[in-house]
């Protein structure tokens, strides 16, 4: 079966990177709503001959464009489905690619360009792995409930897609495969099977605004209160328990002549375990309250996302993977990362992996520098085949 599928994801490789080009050269920025657009459209039509029909329902916010859910006709939408999760959106605004002549680009078995690997180069894995399953597999790929969920504005993080892709898996769903680029290293392939959950935070330091001339010392200056806290707040990172603090800006002050009255700062933090979260948000508001020059410190927390801690069926999951590769003599490992993704959101509906795209690097970049110091984001043509079987056979094997 090996050969068969690997024989049938080569014969299809030329027209995947066929898709894979007409996505990478539609410039898709988040809040780029016709090109969010376009690129839902190229993806429906990539998808409509292995029989599945497009959805596109509303995102929450209006400066993002529609997600995109596909079901192919016929299928009972009470089944639990197999939900294959990827996204539209990028990161690159229309005049960054262009200053930076930041398009496709085939150089070897590397191919250049906006979304490549994050995450266009993941709906094409979806395609090529459904496509040699259909030949190969006939009968799995019929029975099977797919549902094809395409997140318009992932690289923000909203919670709206996932709230929109729960409510298509009503009784919950057999599995959750989100196809976020996959690393290769020379130790084997990477699979995903947990993620950090993330605080978010804005402290405020109120001073007293005073004449920097004539008053100063009747002022008190919360750009240096807030300045004395700041080591504190750094301190609070511990590498033991997988705990990061990241003090991300820093604003306060307004004219030169004026003792600052105010500061501010944003803060996230991220761990895979929920009580050391807990700890460092319990750690971080006690600081909230006068200081000792008679300045006041607020803490108040943004927002926050459930990390996704992975544990037995997730492990069970990726058992899967593990033989899969074992059988075509490829390592797979699990990692763990501290980056967010959809299967932070999703991992409540199902066992859940990450990873399942193909390999590539420097996802968010778009610059090259003469020196070859700077790449900009680029996929690894020759991993397409290999992971697309590699998922096939994953897949045959929970039957």
């Amino acid at each position: 079966m090996i050969e068969d599928l690997t024989a049938r994801a080569q014969h299809y490789l030329p027209e995947a990177l066929h898709w894979l080009r007409r996505m990478v050269e539609i410039n898709s920025f988040t809040t780029n709503l016709e090109g969010i657009e376009s690129v839902g459209r190229v993806t429906a039509e990539c998808f409509s001959e292995l029989g599945f029909e497009a959805d596109y329902v509303p995102a929450q916010h209006l400066e993002h464009g529609p997600h995109l859910f596909l079901r192919r006709r016929g299928m009972d939408s009470t089944d639990k489905p197999v939900v294959l999760v990827t996204h539209l959106d990028t990161v690159f605004p229309p005049e960054e690619e262009k200053r930076n002549n930041f398009g496709w680009q085939v150089d070897g078995e590397r191919i250049y360009g906006p979304g490549t690997v994050d995450n266009k180069g993941g709906t094409v894995m979806m395609w090529l792995m459904l496509k040699a399953m259909q030949e190969v597999l006939p009968e799995l790929f019929e029975k099977t409930h797919w549902l094809i969920a395409a997140n318009s504005a992932e690289e923000v993080i909203g919670s709206d897609f996932a709230r929109c892709t729960a409510e298509r898996c009503p009784a919950g769903a057999r599995g959750v495969l989100v196809f976020e680029g996959g690393p290769r290293d020379a130790a084997g392939y990477h699979v995903v099977t947990s993620r950090k959950g993330r605080l978010e935070y804005k402290i405020t330091c109120e001073g007293r605004g005073a004449h920097a001339g004539s008053n100063h010392a009747l002022g008190i200056n919360a750009v240096v209160e807030m300045a004395r806290i700041l080591p504190r707040i750094h301190a609070l990172s511990d590498p033991e328990r997988g705990l990061t603090v990241n003090v991300a800006s820093f604003n306060g002050g307004t004219v030169l002549n004026r003792v600052p009255h105010q500061a501010v700062v944003k803060l996230e933090m991220r761990a895979f375990e929920p009580q050391v979260l807990a700890d460092a948000a319990a750690a971080l508001e006690a600081m909230a309250g006068p200081t000792e020059a008679g300045a006041k410190i607020v803490v108040e927390c943004l927002g926050s996302t459930e990390a996704w801690p992975g544990g037995a069926e997730t492990e069970a999951l990726f058992n899967a993977w593990e033989k899969a590769g074992a059988a075509m003599q490829l390592p797979v490992l699990r990692m763990a990362r501290g980056g967010l993704s959809d299967a932070n959101y999703l991992c409540s509906l199902a066992p859940t992996l990450d990873a399942m795209g193909p390999s590539g690097g420097n996802a968010h970049c778009s610059e090259r520098s003469a020196d070859g110091s700077k790449l900009p984001e680029y996929v690894e043509v020759d991993t397409f085949v290999p992971k697309a079987v590699m998922n096939v056979l994953a897949l045959a094997s929970l039957e």
